[in-house]
């Protein structure tokens, strides 16, 4: 994702296994090309392969603020590698919150809602000075 014209994702990491059933399909992925496509249509981003052998495969992203995200892919098929490398980069890199609602109620207040057209004008109140229990 891009903040004022500056693409977030710096490295994408594509760590698998070269034995390993579960990253058969990233390298796959890799030996097919679709690495270097998916490079081309994305010059912004440092791409790194690397081996890491008797682990699960995964993918993941660095970001100009310095926070990571990981995305599994073991046994995933080659789309949902695609996917997972376009979702890394489509990321602002911040954590992500949760949005609160706006307080609603099923009662209404008590007091009423105000307005301020209530036809109060030319009304007046009895004004009464209290001191210590005298009415004056």
């Amino acid at each position: 994702m891009a903040t004022r014209g500056v693409w977030q994702l710096s490295k994408l990491r594509v760590v698998y296994c070269e034995h390993g059933g579960s990253s058969r399909n990233v390298r796959e992925f890799i030996q097919s090309g679709r690495i270097v496509e998916w490079a081309r249509e994305n010059p912004q981003v440092n791409i790194v392969v690397q081996i890491r052998n008797s682990k699960h495969p995964y993918i993941q992203g660095n970001y100009l603020t310095g926070k990571t995200h990981e995305i599994g892919v073991k046994n995933e098929p080659i789309e949902t590698i695609y996917k997972a490398m376009d979702q890394l980069k489509n990321r602002s890199g911040r954590k992500i919150k949760k949005l609160g609602k706006p307080v609603r109620t099923e009662t209404p207040s008590v007091q009423g809602v105000w307005t301020p057209m209530l036809g109060l004008q030319g009304t007046s109140f009895p004004i009464q000075i209290v001191n210590g229990g005298e009415t004056k």
